[in-house]
């Protein structure tokens, strides 16, 4: 079952957040109050919807309870952005993400019911996107255009099965450069030795074959 986003808020960051999580197959609904910021993006969205954040009403019933997290991308004024924030925690919206101008802003959006608070100038949207599409994702570090570097929890069915077995690469894409141990990072690996819990891999992979693994 795809994952579903709301994105609030079609600035720079917003659009771009929302964008990449519809390029990674999410289902994702956007809201703002700019009719010309929706036209634009709604050609890649499931769901463009013109409402006016502050109405309590409208917002609570653009059907923002059903989705799996809601990115609240404003920061020009923080009041918009408070009021998101409570209205989506009080629909019982598992994951509120928000933007935030400074760490004062921050604080507030926390105080107020953020379980993460986004500071865009420290971290892209793409990045953002790739780490909502999947909760294995510890990190993610793009190393070109068309390469990546990720952090990633082994998935419960790989755990206790060997990189030989699995053919990751193969199967995923994906190339396994280095295990993390505690504190160690090996990169000399045992191709037949069991993938350990709580053991996270780093693994090389093309932008193209990220929806494959966020997917599976």
């Amino acid at each position: 079952m795809n994952k579903s986003f709301a994105v609030i808020g079609l600035g720079r960051f917003g659009r771009s957040v929302a964008i990449e999580l519809s390029k990674l197959g999410a289902e994702v609904m956007v809201i703002d109050n700019d009719e010309e910021k929706i036209n634009h993006v709604a050609d890649y969205v499931t769901c463009a919807m013109n409402i006016d954040v502050r109405d309590h009403e409208a917002l609570k019933n653009s059907g923002i309870s059903n989705m799996d997290a809601v990115i609240v991308a404003m920061s020009e004024s923080l009041e918009p952005s408070i009021m998101s924030v409570i209205t989506a925690k009080d629909l019982g919206v598992p994951k509120v993400l928000a933007k935030a101008k400074d760490t004062v802003s921050g604080e507030i959006l926390s105080k107020v019911g953020a379980d993460t608070i986004l500071y865009p100038e420290k971290e892209s949207g793409r990045r953002i996107s790739r780490r909502l599409m999947s909760n294995d994702f510890l990190d993610y570090f793009e190393l070109s255009d068309t390469v990546s570097l990720v952090e990633l929890m082994p998935k419960e069915e790989w755990v206790g099965k060997s990189l030989r077995s699995l053919d990751l690469r193969k199967n995923y894409r994906i190339n396994v450069v280095a295990i993390k141990e505690n504190e160690d990072v090996r990169v000399v690996m045992d191709p037949d030795e069991p993938l350990k819990p709580g053991c996270p891999l780093l693994c090389t992979i093309k932008a193209v074959d990220l929806k494959k693994l966020v997917g599976r």
